[in-house]
């Protein structure tokens, strides 16, 4: 009985990695002007996460050799001595919410299998006409980048959050 619980444990625990960290949601926004009060240090936050891309994905990795999803967001932050949580739905509750419309390079995007249930996290790297554009580490292709716009990221998408430093 004991090893079939574990067993149960063990392909659930499978389950969540498959599912925590996938790798794109549809939305038409107007984006605003910067509202943050340094776009140099986003552009420094956006660069340092674009040294990752290809990285390939590992679960609680923070490194190059591999990363997941909020691996890479804690890894990026505290290259500038920006401590944040090592999770994503922690990242979530640590940052300020805001509306989409308001993202700029540098905040998160927070995602989820299940209505306001974080599993996954990126980080804003462009907008190009009212497309938002984020670096993520999903489970299938690693340290990529993936448009809001995409029909898998579409209906996951849960908020916006700014990390303020």
């Amino acid at each position: 009985m004991i090893k079939y619980i574990v067993k149960i444990l063990f392909i659930v625990g499978i389950s969540f990695l498959f599912f925590s960290c996938k790798s794109s949601y549809s939305t038409s926004t107007q984006h605003k002007t910067t509202p943050k009060n340094s776009s140099t240090y986003d552009s420094k936050i956006v660069k340092e996460a674009e040294k990752y891309l290809g990285t390939p994905y590992k679960y609680a990795g923070t490194s190059k050799s591999g990363m997941d999803c909020s691996g890479l967001i804690y890894t990026v932050f505290s290259a500038f001595d920006v401590q944040i949580p090592r999770i994503s739905y922690q990242q979530s509750e640590f940052s300020k919410k805001i509306n989409v419309k308001d993202v700029v390079p540098g905040d998160l995007l927070f995602f989820g299998q299940q209505k306001n249930k974080v599993s996954h996290v990126g980080i804003v790297e462009r907008i190009e006409n009212d497309e938002v554009f984020f670096i993520h580490s999903s489970t299938s292709r690693g340290v990529i980048v993936s448009s809001l716009n995409n029909t898998y990221w579409n209906p996951r998408f849960i908020h916006a959050g700014r990390i303020d430093y």
